[in-house]
């Protein structure tokens, strides 16, 4: 890590913390050149492998923007879409792995997106799981009533 200061290629970690939400550590560092104290902070990478073989580094944003045309005319806030996405980046982190397939990341986002509005999972499924007929809506919507009737039960 060079200096900010005087670009010393070396520097010594004073303290380490790990940021608030957990997903970095944030290390203050002083130059043993000239003395001066400076933040760095350092993140895990997650990289999504799309199905054309190309590889991108995760984004919450891609997620939000993703679900925001499925919950379009529905009542969900920006909120609950910054939460779906943080839930999704959380569960994924959560395998340990540097890169995942796109398809896990749908997947991770269905069952988040179910609980928060039934409307908006059901749009989202039907593009990403690729519903060609009724029966597959139909088969969707008997399993979001069973869901609801065992919540109700329970």
């Amino acid at each position: 890590m060079h200096c900010p200061f005087c670009r010393n290629p070396d520097s010594r970690v004073v303290d380490s913390r790990t940021a608030e939400d957990g997903s970095s550590i944030r290390r203050r560092r002083q130059c043993p050149s000239c003395g001066r104290r400076f933040t760095t902070m350092e993140a895990t990478s997650l990289s999504v492998i799309k199905r054309s073989g190309v590889s991108e580094e995760f984004s919450r944003q891609k997620i939000v923007t993703g679900v925001r045309k499925a919950c379009q005319g529905r009542p969900v806030g920006d909120d609950d879409l910054a939460k779906l996405a943080q839930t999704v980046e959380e569960r994924i982190r959560g395998y340990g792995v540097a890169e995942i397939d796109a398809d896990e990341v749908g997947l991770a986002i269905l069952e988040p997106l179910r609980s928060l509005d039934q409307v908006a999972y059901l749009r989202f499924a039907s593009v990403y799981q690729g519903f060609d007929s009724l029966e597959d809506f139909e088969e969707a919507i008997a399993s979001l009533r069973r869901d609801k009737e065992q919540a109700a039960d329970g």
